[in-house]
């Protein structure tokens, strides 16, 4: 059985690619530094293509697109290799395309009602989104007692200073993030300082 994408890492990098040409070095240099799930948001024009060149060039990257709220974007993602899917919320129209697309993915959540509602779906793997902004820790951890089946990737607002407090949670298998995709460093093609925040972020562990 294949392991589950919350297992992959203990961060999954939030990527924003302005410019397919930046797709693989990125994608190599957040490998290189020990993370090998990459969600592209399907934010830009460029995000589609850039995809497809990670999933072409970079066979080792586990490549997903972000930010999917159409069945026509899980159609798209999936076309061009994506791995993955996350949303940033889910409708029931939205869920049955992913749930059809033969590829894991991660509803977005934020409410008790939202989890248990998938929970009646089948589903127990979910993004928790905007993280902070919707709880935080103390959130997740009240879950955790009445909804011990629910795993979560919680994303939006995360740092490396406040990833380890979501990591030590039970119910949380990994977090998501672009601390170590500063703007600037990505604008210079700066790869090897992703690598080494990529490094930082996959040295993360649960305690």
């Amino acid at each position: 059985m294949a392991p589950s994408l919350l297992d992959l890492a203990p961060v999954v990098p939030v990527v924003v690619i302005e410019d397919a040409c930046d797709a693989v070095p990125l994608a190599r240099a957040l490998i290189a530094g020990g993370l090998p799930a990459i969600e592209v948001t399907l934010r830009t024009p460029a995000a589609l293509d850039a995809i497809r060149e990670i999933a072409g060039e970079v066979p080792e990257a586990v490549v997903g697109a972000g930010t999917v709220l159409t069945p026509g974007q899980v159609t798209e993602s999936v076309a061009v290799g994506a791995r993955f899917l996350v949303s940033p919320g889910w409708t029931d129209v939205l869920l049955t395309a992913m749930r059809g697309s033969g590829v894991p993915f991660l509803p977005g959540v934020s409410t008790t009602s939202e989890v248990v509602t998938l929970l009646e779906r089948g589903v127990r793997e979910m993004k928790f989104f905007p993280a902070e902004a919707a709880g935080g820790t103390a959130y997740l951890r009240s879950l955790a007692g009445p909804l011990p089946q629910a795993r979560f990737c919680p994303t939006g607002g995360i740092g490396l200073g406040s990833a380890p407090d979501y990591l030590a949670l039970p119910n949380v298998g990994c977090v998501g993030g672009s601390w170590m995709l500063p703007r600037d460093a990505v604008a210079a093609r700066d790869w090897a300082r992703i690598e080494e925040l990529a490094h930082a972020a996959a040295c993360l562990r649960t305690p």
